[in-house]
């Protein structure tokens, strides 16, 4: 595999309109007008004549919620955050009209809860059958009440029939303390309810497993509790976990086809957007649906998150595209055809021939994803209906400017001319309930706007065929018992020289694994490593400073190592129920190129499959991955069964024979979990780096040497191991390689090292004085050798980080005679042991290099040394070290 592509394992899984004529604005009934009286002007909004009900007309309950628009102290509007799902707006209420039609009674439905307080509503959601509606509500709420603190939100069920309110879990039964928060219900075809939620219950087992306390894991950005996908029965019961991204899992809904689709804010190292996913409503088979490298389609190319998926009764997907804040709660609607497209241009590769878009919006009227006035207005939501006109109610809010050369500033509309005035400032946002016909471009007013409030969250409660039903899969029956009592699942890669479904080994795939035509010790990929994302807990528990981070702003473990089969392939098992990715490694225990860039997950007994790797998009290369069906594998793997790979041990105990199709990785697990004691032990990872080949067949071919990189080998490694004794001997699912720089890196540099050389004792120790040390050997100033200190000493510029470790990851003056001299270094590249600067820094301690230090490091030393720099280089990866810096 070459470096330089830079690529990573994907989870690229194996298988299994024209514009239409804008109409003539209707005019407004009188009351309406003077309602809309800032109502967007130019003809540049089709707005339907409000008498004409029969069109608007549904016959079928509609529920939405009506807000108080929230403004600070200065009357200023506070906006809303796609990546804050915690915080109240209040107060709210869930309104019901008996049809879609503006002369409908409408009826408070939770003030008998609300009466005379303060709450919030919101994600309002029905049941298929059109009985029932789900929606999260939080209160009563105090004047400024702090988002992290109680009432939390809760999920709450209406039943249209009976007119029965009631929390779905009971507050006096809920296990899980008052401060978790559950949002964003949706009713799965079976009658059980998808919600997001801070519960967190099995990544709380997790931790648990881990030796660490219990709490709610916060997002990347440290901001909240991360919300994610759990399942409970009809009744609050059963609640357990489905997701474990390690930002918000959001707005779930299901396909026809019975699949959980929502939106997943992407933050892992390097990402920052939020896309569509998908998976079964059990968890397994988590892929990417939609948008990953669609997101600049917004105004002017702008970005854009995809949030809100519906999917339409003619199979495409409604979303609303918006930015994350400053845009009054709203963006515009786009109707994905996500059945034959993974991104607006990239269709799956049974759909090749189409060029897309894959995306369009819904009107053709001006909606503005960006921040200011918006000619065509704003949508705040959308429901499809199920009638066959492919109408959507919506919460739209008309475009109004503040005209402040008036005394007192009035609101006026969005005229051409208002709009090209120097500093037009938005006004209030002004949503309200509208029937929108895509295929006409119209929009009916079904209610009358009023000034500070702000109606959002519709949705109708209109029977429709229920989605398909996908049954959890069983332990035992549809998944390897001993793999869910192990508390694992598996990755199986079919070769990582597969590229897009290319092969790209050298000179291919078939040659690089036949060690008669490759010898072993120069394939490029040779193990692979899985690393899991650190819970980061609330800063009421741990107040980290950032100095715990350093030079990265998140923190890894590693769960542990495998080889990669001379095809590239790998069949391993994996800890369930984590984030986690994977990274191919050179032989020297290096990644090769950029990690694999997304949480992944697997549920216990779980089996994910994968073609190979690919190369990070680019703005250049805009292509997506990790959905079945993108591209083709490019290893067919053995030609016919029971004819052994060329050059391979074919009889007795060591031989692996594999079945039509297999790769060597599929293979060797097959005959282990078939003959090996325990069953399937050559499956199993550890922490130490080892290989020896098992392929080979030495009368035919020379096999590969062995590597052994090992914490527990005294003779290169005489610090402390950052992992437990028993996982050196025992791996399991809870083992974890955990680095911390002042305990494990540190030691390094502080190890007393004599040596003979030429017949004299030297003394190799990297922070001795006279060395990398600001001091002589008499104690005198000096400057450290290489310009580089590597002593434990507290750093002048960030005094809770050691200066051997600001020296060796940012610039640094040097001193020169007493005075500051010119910036050196850094030494590594936090993120990548194979970047220029490391490479060269850890290149001067291998054994045959001609430097100077050329073996004073073991090479389980610089595996250490290695891992730590290609998982970020971070000053702590545990936030419960005793020692962990904290404010």
């Amino acid at each position: 595999m070459n470096a330089a592509r830079g690529r990573h394992i994907l989870m690229q899984r194996t298988a299994r309109a024209a514009p239409l004529p804008r109409r003539a604005a209707f005019m407004l009934t009188a009351a309406l007008v003077t309602a809309l009286a800032a109502c967007s002007g130019g003809g540049s909004v089709n707005i339907a004549n409000s008498q004409r009900g029969d069109p608007a007309t549904v016959d079928f309950p509609i529920f939405y919620v009506k807000h108080t628009v929230p403004k600070n102290a200065a009357g200023v509007v506070q906006q809303d955050d796609l990546r804050v799902l915690r915080d109240a707006v209040p107060s709210a209420d869930l309104f019901m009209r008996a049809t879609a039609s503006p002369s409908a009674t409408e009826t408070n439905i939770t003030a008998r809860l609300t009466a005379g307080a303060s709450w919030d509503v919101k994600d309002v959601d029905t049941s298929a059958d059109g009985t029932k509606v789900a929606f999260a509500m939080r209160g009563p709420l105090a004047m400024n009440q702090d988002p992290k603190m109680p009432p939390s939100w809760r999920i709450y069920e209406y039943v249209i029939a009976t007119n029965n309110l009631h929390a779905v879990i009971n507050p006096a039964t809920d296990p899980d303390p008052l401060t978790v928060n559950d949002v964003s219900p949706h009713y799965l075809p079976d009658g059980r309810i998808l919600f997001s939620s801070t519960r967190q219950t099995q990544s709380k087992g997790i931790l648990l497993d881990e030796g660490k306390p219990q709490f709610e894991a916060q997002d990347e950005d440290r901001n909240e509790s991360a919300f994610v996908l759990e399942v409970m029965n009809a009744d609050g019961t059963g609640v357990h976990q489905i997701s474990f991204n390690q930002s918000h899992d959001r707005d779930a809904t299901v396909l026809a086809n019975g699949r959980v689709l929502w939106s997943r804010w992407d933050h892992a190292p390097g990402k920052d957007a939020m896309h569509l996913y998908s998976a079964n409503p059990d968890g397994t088979d988590l892929e990417l649906y939609y948008g990953a490298n669609s997101h600049m389609t917004g105004t002017n190319n702008t970005v854009v998150e995809f949030v809100q998926p519906r999917q339409m009764q003619d199979g495409r997907t409604l979303a609303l595209i918006r930015q994350y804040t400053g845009v009054d709660f709203g963006g515009n609607l786009v109707i994905i055809d996500g059945v034959h497209y993974a991104e607006n241009t990239q269709p799956l590769a049974a759909n090749s021939s189409l060029t897309g878009p894959a995306q369009t919006p819904a009107t053709t009227n001006p909606v503005r994803t960006i921040p200011g006035p918006s000619p065509g207005g704003r949508f705040n939501s959308g429901y499809p209906l199920q009638d066959g006109t492919s109408r959507i109610l919506v919460s739209w809010s008309q475009c109004r400017l503040i005209d402040n050369t008036q005394t007192p500033p009035a609101i006026v509309p969005c005229t051409s001319n208002a709009l090209a005035q120097p500093n037009v400032q938005a006004a209030p946002p002004l949503y309200s309930v509208w029937m929108f016909d895509p295929v006409q471009n119209t929009l009916m007013p079904l209610m009358s706007p009023v000034e500070g409030i702000m109606v959002t969250d519709v949705a109708v409660a209109q029977p429709h065929p229920l989605p398909a039903v996908i049954l959890d899969k069983v332990p035992g029956v549809d998944l390897d018992q001993n793999l869910v009592n192990a508390g694992v699942g598996v990755i199986d890669i079919r070769s990582v020289y597969d590229i897009d479904g290319v092969d790209t080994a050298n000179p291919n795939i078939p040659t690089v694994a036949d060690s008669a035509k490759t010898p072993p010790g120069t394939r490029t990929a040779r193990f692979i490593r899985l690393e899991k994302a650190v819970s980061i807990p609330d800063r009421t528990i741990v107040n980290l400073s950032a100095a715990a981070f350093g030079a990265s702003d998140y923190m890894l473990e590693i769960m542990g190592y495998a080889p990669i089969e001379p095809d590239g392939s790998v069949h391993i098992e994996v800890p369930a129920n984590v984030a986690f990715r994977v990274s191919v490694l050179d032989a020297n225990a290096r990644r090769i190129g950029s990690p694999q860039g997304v949480w992944l997950q697997v549920k216990p007994g779980e089996v994910l499959k994968c073609n190979g790797c690919h190369t990070p998009a680019s703005a250049q290369r805009p292509i997506s991955h990790g959905r079945a069906g993108l591209f083709a594998s490019a290893w067919a793997g053995a030609a016919v069964a029971g004819v052994p790979f060329p050059h391979t041990i074919a009889a007795g105990p060591g031989a692996f024979i594999p079945q039509a199709g297999e790769t060597m990785g599929e293979a060797r697990m097959r005959v282990s979990c078939a003959n090996d004691n325990p069953p399937c032990k050559q499956m199993v990872p550890g922490v130490n780096v080892t290989y020896t080949d098992v392929w080979t067949d030495p009368a035919q071919a020379t096999p590969g040497a062995p590597i052994n990189y090992r914490y527990d080998d005294a003779t290169q490694f005489m610090t402390a191991i950052p992992t437990s004794a028993v996982c050196v001997t025992a791996w399991a699912a809870n083992c974890r390689i955990v680095i911390n720089y002042p305990r494990h890196i540190q030691a390094l540099w502080d190890l007393s090292r004599p040596a003979v050389v030429g017949g004299m004792v030297v003394d190799h120790t990297c922070s001795q004085a006279g060395c990398h040390n600001p001091t002589n050997a008499a104690g005198a100033a000096q400057t450290p050798a290489g310009n580089l200190d590597l002593t434990n000493s507290a750093s002048t510029d960030v005094p809770q980080e050691f200066t051997s470790y600001r020296q060796l990851l940012f610039p640094h003056n040097t001193v020169i005679m007493g005075a500051p001299g010119p910036s050196v270094g850094p030494y590594l590249n936090a993120g990548s042991a194979n970047g220029g600067l490391s490479a060269q820094f850890l290149n001067r301690f291998a054994t045959g290099s001609g430097s100077t230090h050329a073996g004073w490091l073991s090479p389980a030393e610089l595996r250490l040394l290695s891992e730590w720099v290609d998982i970020g280089a971070q000053y702590f990866n545990n936030p419960f070290d005793p020692a962990v810096p904290v404010n």
